[in-house]
Protein backbone atom coordinates (compact mmCIF):
# COMPACT_ATOMS: atom_id res chain seq x y z
CA UNK A 1 0.00 0.00 0.00
CA UNK A 2 1.40 3.37 -1.04
CA UNK A 3 1.48 6.21 1.47
CA UNK A 4 0.05 8.80 -0.95
CA UNK A 5 -3.01 8.71 -3.20
CA UNK A 6 -5.15 11.10 -5.16
CA UNK A 7 -8.31 9.87 -3.39
CA UNK A 8 -8.83 7.76 -0.28
CA UNK A 9 -12.34 6.33 0.12
CA UNK A 10 -13.45 5.21 3.58
CA UNK A 11 -16.02 2.43 3.29
CA UNK A 12 -16.69 -0.29 0.74
CA UNK A 13 -20.47 -0.29 0.53
CA UNK A 14 -22.47 1.06 -2.40
CA UNK A 15 -21.53 4.69 -1.78
CA UNK A 16 -17.83 3.96 -1.28
CA UNK A 17 -17.50 1.75 -4.34
CA UNK A 18 -19.44 4.20 -6.50
CA UNK A 19 -17.08 6.97 -5.35
CA UNK A 20 -14.00 4.83 -5.99
CA UNK A 21 -15.10 3.81 -9.49
CA UNK A 22 -16.11 7.35 -10.39
CA UNK A 23 -12.81 8.81 -9.18
CA UNK A 24 -10.82 6.14 -11.04
CA UNK A 25 -12.77 6.86 -14.24
CA UNK A 26 -11.34 10.37 -14.05
CA UNK A 27 -7.78 9.18 -13.81
CA UNK A 28 -7.30 9.40 -10.06
CA UNK A 29 -5.29 6.88 -8.07
CA UNK A 30 -7.74 5.49 -5.53
CA UNK A 31 -7.36 3.60 -2.26
CA UNK A 32 -10.51 2.12 -0.70
CA UNK A 33 -10.35 1.15 2.98
CA UNK A 34 -13.10 -1.12 4.37
CA UNK A 35 -13.38 -1.93 8.07
CA UNK A 36 -15.03 -5.31 7.51
CA UNK A 37 -13.57 -8.35 5.79
CA UNK A 38 -15.74 -8.11 2.68
CA UNK A 39 -17.14 -5.41 0.46
CA UNK A 40 -20.84 -4.59 0.29
CA UNK A 41 -21.96 -2.93 3.52
CA UNK A 42 -25.68 -2.40 3.89
CA UNK A 43 -26.08 -2.31 0.10
CA UNK A 44 -25.28 -6.01 -0.07
CA UNK A 45 -27.95 -6.76 2.54
CA UNK A 46 -30.62 -4.77 0.70
CA UNK A 47 -33.04 -5.60 -2.09
CA UNK A 48 -30.95 -3.33 -4.28
CA UNK A 49 -33.95 -1.26 -5.34
CA UNK A 50 -32.93 2.11 -6.80
CA UNK A 51 -35.36 5.04 -6.94
CA UNK A 52 -34.91 7.26 -10.00
CA UNK A 53 -36.91 9.22 -12.56
CA UNK A 54 -36.73 9.61 -16.31
CA UNK A 55 -34.92 6.32 -16.88
CA UNK A 56 -34.58 4.02 -19.87
CA UNK A 57 -36.46 1.32 -17.94
CA UNK A 58 -39.43 3.63 -17.41
CA UNK A 59 -39.33 4.76 -21.04
CA UNK A 60 -39.34 1.16 -22.28
CA UNK A 61 -42.55 0.62 -20.32
CA UNK A 62 -44.13 3.76 -21.74
CA UNK A 63 -43.91 5.67 -18.45
CA UNK A 64 -43.32 9.40 -18.68
CA UNK A 65 -41.41 10.83 -15.74
CA UNK A 66 -38.90 13.56 -14.97
CA UNK A 67 -36.44 14.72 -12.35
CA UNK A 68 -38.66 17.76 -11.73
CA UNK A 69 -41.63 15.55 -10.91
CA UNK A 70 -39.46 13.39 -8.66
CA UNK A 71 -38.16 16.51 -6.88
CA UNK A 72 -41.65 17.83 -6.20
CA UNK A 73 -42.79 14.53 -4.71
CA UNK A 74 -39.60 14.15 -2.67
CA UNK A 75 -39.82 17.63 -1.15
CA UNK A 76 -43.55 17.48 -0.51
CA UNK A 77 -43.28 14.17 1.33
CA UNK A 78 -40.53 15.67 3.49
CA UNK A 79 -42.55 18.85 4.13
CA UNK A 80 -39.80 20.93 2.50
CA UNK A 81 -37.52 20.43 5.51
CA UNK A 82 -34.62 19.48 3.24
CA UNK A 83 -32.25 21.75 1.29
CA UNK A 84 -33.98 22.16 -2.09
CA UNK A 85 -30.73 22.70 -4.01
CA UNK A 86 -29.19 19.49 -2.71
CA UNK A 87 -32.33 17.43 -3.30
CA UNK A 88 -32.75 18.90 -6.80
CA UNK A 89 -29.24 17.74 -7.70
CA UNK A 90 -29.94 14.29 -6.30
CA UNK A 91 -33.18 13.97 -8.27
CA UNK A 92 -31.48 15.20 -11.45
CA UNK A 93 -28.51 12.85 -11.09
CA UNK A 94 -30.27 9.70 -9.84
CA UNK A 95 -31.42 8.77 -13.35
CA UNK A 96 -27.96 9.20 -14.91
CA UNK A 97 -26.45 7.25 -12.01
CA UNK A 98 -28.82 4.37 -12.72
CA UNK A 99 -27.89 4.43 -16.40
CA UNK A 100 -24.23 4.41 -15.35
CA UNK A 101 -24.86 1.27 -13.29
CA UNK A 102 -26.61 -0.36 -16.24
CA UNK A 103 -23.61 0.54 -18.39
CA UNK A 104 -21.34 -1.17 -15.86
CA UNK A 105 -23.38 -4.34 -16.09
CA UNK A 106 -26.33 -4.09 -13.68
CA UNK A 107 -29.40 -5.79 -15.17
CA UNK A 108 -32.84 -4.24 -14.65
CA UNK A 109 -35.43 -5.71 -17.02
CA UNK A 110 -38.12 -3.46 -18.46
CA UNK A 111 -41.02 -5.33 -16.87
CA UNK A 112 -43.43 -4.44 -14.09
CA UNK A 113 -42.61 -5.94 -10.71
CA UNK A 114 -45.07 -6.40 -7.86
CA UNK A 115 -42.44 -6.32 -5.11
CA UNK A 116 -38.90 -5.36 -4.14
CA UNK A 117 -37.52 -8.84 -4.82
CA UNK A 118 -38.58 -9.41 -8.40
CA UNK A 119 -36.37 -7.66 -11.01
CA UNK A 120 -38.08 -4.88 -12.91
CA UNK A 121 -39.88 -1.62 -12.14
CA UNK A 122 -41.83 -1.54 -8.89
CA UNK A 123 -43.79 0.97 -6.86
CA UNK A 124 -41.22 2.26 -4.39
CA UNK A 125 -43.44 4.18 -2.02
CA UNK A 126 -46.45 6.45 -2.38
CA UNK A 127 -45.40 8.02 -5.67
CA UNK A 128 -47.93 8.28 -8.49
CA UNK A 129 -45.31 7.16 -11.03
CA UNK A 130 -43.42 3.93 -10.34
CA UNK A 131 -39.74 4.65 -9.71
CA UNK A 132 -38.40 1.58 -7.88
CA UNK A 133 -35.83 -0.12 -10.12
CA UNK A 134 -35.13 -3.66 -8.86
CA UNK A 135 -31.91 -5.20 -10.23
CA UNK A 136 -31.20 -8.81 -10.95
CA UNK A 137 -29.60 -10.47 -7.91
CA UNK A 138 -30.75 -7.67 -5.59
CA UNK A 139 -28.17 -5.71 -3.57
CA UNK A 140 -25.62 -8.45 -4.06
CA UNK A 141 -25.86 -7.86 -7.81
CA UNK A 142 -25.07 -4.16 -7.39
CA UNK A 143 -22.09 -4.96 -5.17
CA UNK A 144 -20.69 -7.54 -7.58
CA UNK A 145 -20.87 -5.13 -10.51
CA UNK A 146 -19.30 -2.24 -8.56
CA UNK A 147 -16.58 -4.49 -7.13
CA UNK A 148 -15.71 -5.66 -10.65
CA UNK A 149 -15.59 -2.03 -11.83
CA UNK A 150 -13.24 -1.20 -8.94
CA UNK A 151 -10.87 -3.97 -10.05
CA UNK A 152 -11.07 -2.93 -13.70
CA UNK A 153 -10.39 0.70 -12.75
CA UNK A 154 -7.30 -0.11 -10.73
CA UNK A 155 -8.76 0.78 -7.34
CA UNK A 156 -6.65 -0.66 -4.54
CA UNK A 157 -8.89 -2.25 -1.91
CA UNK A 158 -7.75 -2.99 1.63
CA UNK A 159 -10.20 -4.96 3.78
CA UNK A 160 -10.30 -5.33 7.55
CA UNK A 161 -8.85 -1.86 8.05
CA UNK A 162 -10.74 0.72 10.09
CA UNK A 163 -9.76 4.36 9.70
CA UNK A 164 -8.95 5.94 13.05
CA UNK A 165 -8.97 9.62 12.13
CA UNK A 166 -8.52 12.16 9.37
CA UNK A 167 -5.31 14.02 8.65
CA UNK A 168 -5.52 17.82 8.48
CA UNK A 169 -3.19 20.61 7.53
CA UNK A 170 -4.00 24.33 7.40
CA UNK A 171 -7.75 23.65 7.53
CA UNK A 172 -7.63 21.06 4.73
CA UNK A 173 -8.14 17.31 4.94
CA UNK A 174 -4.99 15.69 3.61
CA UNK A 175 -5.44 11.99 4.29
CA UNK A 176 -6.25 9.42 6.96
CA UNK A 177 -4.69 7.37 9.71
CA UNK A 178 -5.46 3.65 9.51
CA UNK A 179 -3.81 0.97 11.63
CA UNK A 180 -1.60 3.74 13.00
CA UNK A 181 -0.25 4.42 9.49
CA UNK A 182 -0.57 7.85 7.92
CA UNK A 183 -1.88 7.75 4.36
CA UNK A 184 -1.72 11.04 2.44
CA UNK A 185 -4.40 11.96 -0.10
CA UNK A 186 -5.42 14.85 -2.29
CA UNK A 187 -9.01 14.27 -1.14
CA UNK A 188 -10.92 11.93 1.16
CA UNK A 189 -14.44 10.51 0.66
CA UNK A 190 -16.21 9.28 3.80
CA UNK A 191 -18.69 6.54 2.95
CA UNK A 192 -18.51 4.48 6.13
CA UNK A 193 -22.26 3.95 6.56
CA UNK A 194 -24.50 4.98 9.44
CA UNK A 195 -24.50 4.39 13.20
CA UNK A 196 -27.25 1.82 13.73
CA UNK A 197 -24.89 -0.54 15.59
CA UNK A 198 -23.78 2.06 18.13
CA UNK A 199 -26.48 2.27 20.84
CA UNK A 200 -25.11 5.50 22.31
CA UNK A 201 -25.20 7.26 18.96
CA UNK A 202 -28.69 5.90 18.26
CA UNK A 203 -29.89 7.30 21.61
CA UNK A 204 -28.27 10.66 20.79
CA UNK A 205 -29.11 11.11 17.08
CA UNK A 206 -32.14 8.86 16.54
CA UNK A 207 -33.89 8.44 19.91
CA UNK A 208 -37.19 7.48 18.24
CA UNK A 209 -35.65 4.07 17.57
CA UNK A 210 -35.31 3.37 21.27
CA UNK A 211 -39.09 3.54 21.75
CA UNK A 212 -39.30 0.02 20.34
CA UNK A 213 -37.68 -1.27 23.52
CA UNK A 214 -36.98 -5.00 23.52
CA UNK A 215 -38.58 -5.36 20.08
CA UNK A 216 -35.83 -3.24 18.45
CA UNK A 217 -33.50 -5.03 16.06
CA UNK A 218 -30.93 -3.77 13.55
CA UNK A 219 -30.54 -4.97 9.96
CA UNK A 220 -27.84 -2.51 8.88
CA UNK A 221 -24.36 -3.86 8.11
CA UNK A 222 -22.02 -4.44 11.08
CA UNK A 223 -19.78 -1.61 9.91
CA UNK A 224 -22.49 0.95 10.67
CA UNK A 225 -20.71 2.17 13.79
CA UNK A 226 -20.86 5.94 13.43
CA UNK A 227 -17.29 6.61 12.30
CA UNK A 228 -18.52 9.44 10.07
CA UNK A 229 -19.83 11.38 13.06
CA UNK A 230 -16.50 11.03 14.83
CA UNK A 231 -14.64 12.23 11.74
CA UNK A 232 -17.07 15.13 11.46
CA UNK A 233 -16.53 16.14 15.07
CA UNK A 234 -12.78 16.07 14.50
CA UNK A 235 -12.94 18.61 11.65
CA UNK A 236 -15.89 20.71 12.84
CA UNK A 237 -18.38 19.44 10.27
CA UNK A 238 -22.03 20.44 10.48
CA UNK A 239 -24.47 17.62 11.28
CA UNK A 240 -27.66 17.27 9.25
CA UNK A 241 -30.49 14.79 9.67
CA UNK A 242 -30.43 14.77 13.48
CA UNK A 243 -33.40 12.76 14.76
CA UNK A 244 -34.16 11.09 11.43
CA UNK A 245 -33.86 7.51 10.24
CA UNK A 246 -35.82 4.56 8.92
CA UNK A 247 -37.72 2.15 11.14
CA UNK A 248 -39.86 -0.48 9.44
CA UNK A 249 -43.07 -1.63 11.18
CA UNK A 250 -42.79 -5.27 12.18
CA UNK A 251 -44.33 -7.81 14.53
CA UNK A 252 -42.78 -7.80 17.98
CA UNK A 253 -41.25 -11.27 17.36
CA UNK A 254 -39.37 -10.44 14.16
CA UNK A 255 -35.59 -10.18 14.21
CA UNK A 256 -34.55 -10.33 10.55
CA UNK A 257 -35.21 -8.60 7.23
CA UNK A 258 -38.77 -9.27 6.16
CA UNK A 259 -37.69 -11.50 3.27
CA UNK A 260 -36.07 -13.74 5.92
CA UNK A 261 -38.65 -13.28 8.68
CA UNK A 262 -41.57 -13.77 6.32
CA UNK A 263 -44.74 -11.77 5.83
CA UNK A 264 -47.92 -11.44 7.90
CA UNK A 265 -51.12 -12.94 6.47
CA UNK A 266 -52.96 -11.03 3.79
CA UNK A 267 -56.18 -11.41 5.79
CA UNK A 268 -55.36 -9.16 8.71
CA UNK A 269 -56.63 -5.89 10.13
CA UNK A 270 -54.67 -3.25 12.02
CA UNK A 271 -56.54 -1.60 14.87
CA UNK A 272 -55.53 1.12 17.30
CA UNK A 273 -56.05 1.50 21.03
CA UNK A 274 -59.71 2.34 20.46
CA UNK A 275 -60.35 -0.86 18.53
CA UNK A 276 -60.75 0.94 15.23
CA UNK A 277 -59.01 0.17 11.97
CA UNK A 278 -56.48 2.91 11.38
CA UNK A 279 -54.58 2.23 8.14
CA UNK A 280 -54.06 0.31 4.94
CA UNK A 281 -52.37 -2.82 6.30
CA UNK A 282 -50.04 -2.88 3.28
CA UNK A 283 -49.21 0.83 3.26
CA UNK A 284 -45.68 1.60 2.07
CA UNK A 285 -43.10 2.01 4.78
CA UNK A 286 -42.60 5.48 3.33
CA UNK A 287 -45.62 6.39 5.46
CA UNK A 288 -46.67 3.39 7.57
CA UNK A 289 -44.23 4.08 10.41
CA UNK A 290 -45.55 7.60 10.77
CA UNK A 291 -49.13 6.36 10.74
CA UNK A 292 -48.41 3.90 13.55
CA UNK A 293 -46.54 6.54 15.56
CA UNK A 294 -49.64 8.74 15.30
CA UNK A 295 -51.67 5.89 16.83
CA UNK A 296 -49.55 5.89 19.98
CA UNK A 297 -46.56 3.95 18.71
CA UNK A 298 -48.07 0.52 18.01
CA UNK A 299 -51.13 -1.19 16.58
CA UNK A 300 -52.67 -4.64 16.90
CA UNK A 301 -52.49 -6.90 13.86
CA UNK A 302 -55.55 -9.16 14.10
CA UNK A 303 -56.14 -12.32 12.06
CA UNK A 304 -57.86 -15.69 12.41
CA UNK A 305 -56.98 -19.37 12.42
CA UNK A 306 -57.46 -19.75 8.67
CA UNK A 307 -54.94 -16.96 8.09
CA UNK A 308 -52.44 -18.58 10.45
CA UNK A 309 -52.73 -21.98 8.80
CA UNK A 310 -52.17 -20.54 5.31
CA UNK A 311 -48.89 -18.82 6.19
CA UNK A 312 -46.21 -20.28 3.89
CA UNK A 313 -43.43 -22.39 5.42
CA UNK A 314 -39.72 -21.71 5.15
CA UNK A 315 -39.45 -18.37 6.93
CA UNK A 316 -37.85 -17.61 10.27
CA UNK A 317 -40.78 -15.96 12.04
CA UNK A 318 -44.03 -15.57 10.12
CA UNK A 319 -45.03 -19.24 9.90
CA UNK A 320 -47.98 -21.16 11.30
CA UNK A 321 -45.69 -22.96 13.74
CA UNK A 322 -43.96 -19.84 15.09
CA UNK A 323 -47.25 -17.97 15.58
CA UNK A 324 -48.65 -20.99 17.40
CA UNK A 325 -45.58 -21.17 19.64
CA UNK A 326 -45.85 -17.45 20.43
CA UNK A 327 -49.52 -17.94 21.35
CA UNK A 328 -48.73 -20.97 23.51
CA UNK A 329 -46.11 -18.91 25.32
CA UNK A 330 -48.67 -16.15 25.96
CA UNK A 331 -46.84 -13.48 23.98
CA UNK A 332 -49.31 -13.47 21.09
CA UNK A 333 -52.95 -13.10 22.14
CA UNK A 334 -55.17 -16.04 21.11
CA UNK A 335 -58.83 -16.39 22.14
CA UNK A 336 -62.05 -17.94 20.91
CA UNK A 337 -64.07 -14.84 20.03
CA UNK A 338 -63.67 -11.20 19.06
CA UNK A 339 -65.25 -9.89 22.30
CA UNK A 340 -62.73 -11.97 24.25
CA UNK A 341 -59.94 -10.61 22.04
CA UNK A 342 -61.10 -7.05 22.72
CA UNK A 343 -60.94 -7.67 26.45
CA UNK A 344 -57.44 -9.08 26.20
CA UNK A 345 -56.03 -6.16 24.20
CA UNK A 346 -57.96 -3.52 26.10
CA UNK A 347 -60.29 -2.10 23.46
CA UNK A 348 -64.12 -1.72 23.40
CA UNK A 349 -65.68 -5.02 22.34
CA UNK A 350 -68.52 -3.50 20.32
CA UNK A 351 -66.07 -1.28 18.43
CA UNK A 352 -63.74 -4.15 17.56
CA UNK A 353 -66.61 -6.38 16.40
CA UNK A 354 -68.02 -3.59 14.24
CA UNK A 355 -64.56 -2.85 12.83
CA UNK A 356 -63.93 -6.46 11.81
CA UNK A 357 -67.45 -6.79 10.41
CA UNK A 358 -66.86 -3.74 8.23
CA UNK A 359 -63.50 -5.11 7.06
CA UNK A 360 -65.16 -8.44 6.22
CA UNK A 361 -67.88 -6.67 4.27
CA UNK A 362 -65.34 -4.86 2.11
CA UNK A 363 -61.91 -6.46 1.57
CA UNK A 364 -63.10 -10.00 0.76
CA UNK A 365 -65.38 -8.38 -1.83
CA UNK A 366 -62.42 -6.68 -3.49
CA UNK A 367 -62.89 -3.14 -2.29
CA UNK A 368 -61.81 -0.94 0.61
CA UNK A 369 -63.84 2.25 0.83
CA UNK A 370 -62.05 3.38 3.98
CA UNK A 371 -58.33 2.92 3.26
CA UNK A 372 -58.15 1.92 -0.42
CA UNK A 373 -56.13 -1.20 0.29
CA UNK A 374 -57.49 -2.83 -2.84
CA UNK A 375 -55.35 -0.42 -4.84
CA UNK A 376 -52.23 -1.33 -2.85
CA UNK A 377 -52.88 -5.04 -3.33
CA UNK A 378 -53.33 -4.53 -7.07
CA UNK A 379 -50.00 -2.68 -7.26
CA UNK A 380 -48.38 -5.66 -5.56
CA UNK A 381 -49.80 -7.99 -8.19
CA UNK A 382 -52.31 -9.61 -5.84
CA UNK A 383 -55.23 -10.85 -7.93
CA UNK A 384 -57.30 -12.56 -5.22
CA UNK A 385 -58.98 -10.57 -2.41
CA UNK A 386 -58.27 -11.50 1.22
CA UNK A 387 -60.39 -14.10 2.95
CA UNK A 388 -62.79 -12.93 5.70
CA UNK A 389 -61.53 -12.83 9.29
CA UNK A 390 -64.13 -15.13 10.82
CA UNK A 391 -62.66 -18.47 11.86
CA UNK A 392 -61.81 -18.87 15.56
CA UNK A 393 -59.47 -18.74 17.31
CA UNK A 394 -58.51 -15.14 16.73
CA UNK A 395 -55.00 -13.71 17.16
CA UNK A 396 -53.60 -10.29 18.00
CA UNK A 397 -49.93 -9.44 17.42
CA UNK A 398 -48.36 -6.16 18.56
CA UNK A 399 -46.96 -4.37 15.52
CA UNK A 400 -44.68 -1.33 15.74
CA UNK A 401 -41.71 0.40 14.08
CA UNK A 402 -38.91 -1.86 15.38
CA UNK A 403 -36.64 -2.78 12.45
CA UNK A 404 -33.81 -0.23 12.32
CA UNK A 405 -32.66 -0.08 8.70
CA UNK A 406 -30.68 3.11 8.33
CA UNK A 407 -29.83 6.33 10.13
CA UNK A 408 -29.96 9.75 8.52
CA UNK A 409 -27.76 11.93 10.74
CA UNK A 410 -24.34 12.59 9.28
CA UNK A 411 -21.95 15.17 7.96
CA UNK A 412 -23.84 17.83 6.04
CA UNK A 413 -22.97 17.93 2.36
CA UNK A 414 -23.71 20.25 -0.54
CA UNK A 415 -24.67 19.41 -4.10
CA UNK A 416 -21.03 18.54 -4.88
CA UNK A 417 -21.02 16.01 -1.99
CA UNK A 418 -18.48 18.28 -0.26
CA UNK A 419 -18.70 18.33 3.54
CA UNK A 420 -19.71 21.62 5.15
CA UNK A 421 -18.56 23.10 8.43
CA UNK A 422 -20.83 24.67 11.03
CA UNK A 423 -20.76 27.98 9.12
CA UNK A 424 -21.97 26.24 5.97
CA UNK A 425 -18.55 26.54 4.30
CA UNK A 426 -16.83 23.70 2.45
CA UNK A 427 -14.15 21.80 4.35
CA UNK A 428 -11.43 21.52 1.67
CA UNK A 429 -10.49 18.02 0.64
CA UNK A 430 -13.42 16.26 2.35
CA UNK A 431 -16.42 14.62 0.70
CA UNK A 432 -19.10 12.26 1.98
CA UNK A 433 -21.86 10.06 0.58
CA UNK A 434 -24.46 7.52 1.63
CA UNK A 435 -25.56 7.62 5.25
CA UNK A 436 -22.29 9.40 6.09
CA UNK A 437 -23.19 12.36 3.87
CA UNK A 438 -26.41 13.80 5.22
CA UNK A 439 -29.11 16.04 3.84
CA UNK A 440 -30.96 13.87 1.32
CA UNK A 441 -32.48 11.15 3.52
CA UNK A 442 -35.11 13.09 5.41
CA UNK A 443 -37.78 12.83 8.06
CA UNK A 444 -39.85 10.71 5.66
CA UNK A 445 -38.18 7.92 3.74
CA UNK A 446 -39.47 8.39 0.20
CA UNK A 447 -39.73 4.66 -0.43
CA UNK A 448 -37.85 1.51 -1.32
CA UNK A 449 -34.59 2.39 -3.05
CA UNK A 450 -34.22 5.81 -1.43
CA UNK A 451 -31.03 4.91 0.47
CA UNK A 452 -29.48 2.94 -2.40
CA UNK A 453 -30.15 5.76 -4.86
CA UNK A 454 -28.69 8.26 -2.40
CA UNK A 455 -25.59 6.12 -1.84
CA UNK A 456 -24.82 5.44 -5.50
CA UNK A 457 -25.79 8.86 -6.84
CA UNK A 458 -23.96 10.94 -4.26
CA UNK A 459 -21.09 8.46 -4.14
CA UNK A 460 -20.62 8.94 -7.87
CA UNK A 461 -20.71 12.72 -7.44
CA UNK A 462 -18.26 12.55 -4.53
CA UNK A 463 -15.84 10.44 -6.54
CA UNK A 464 -15.99 12.72 -9.54
CA UNK A 465 -15.41 15.88 -7.50
CA UNK A 466 -12.78 14.39 -5.19
CA UNK A 467 -10.77 13.36 -8.25
CA UNK A 468 -11.03 16.88 -9.63
CA UNK A 469 -9.93 18.36 -6.30
CA UNK A 470 -7.01 15.96 -5.93
CA UNK A 471 -5.65 16.62 -9.43
CA UNK A 472 -5.75 20.41 -9.24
Amino acid sequence: MNDEWDVVVIGGGGAGMAAAVSAAERGASVLLLESQHELGGSTQLSAGMFTAAGTSVQAALGIEDSAERFFQHYMDLNQWLLNPGLVATFCEQAGPALEWLIGLGVEIPAVRSGNAHTPGLSQAGVEDVWRGHVPKDQGLGLVQVLAAACRTGGVEIVLGTRVQRLLERDGRVTGVVADDVEVKAGAVVVASGGFAHDPELVARYYPAATRAGDALFVVAAPGSQGDHLRFGEQVGASVAGDGWGLMLPTAYFQRLHHWQSGFPPKSRIHVNGQGRRCMDEDASYAVSGGIIEAQGGSVWSIFDERARLTLPPGYAHWTAEVVLAEAEAGRTVRVGSLPELAARIGVPADTLVATVDRWNDQLPRGRDDDFQRHRTLASKGSTEPPEPIDQAPFYAVRTLPAELVCTHAGMEINADAAVLDERGEVIPGLYAAGEAGAGILGARYVGGGNAIANAITMGRIAGRNSARTARH
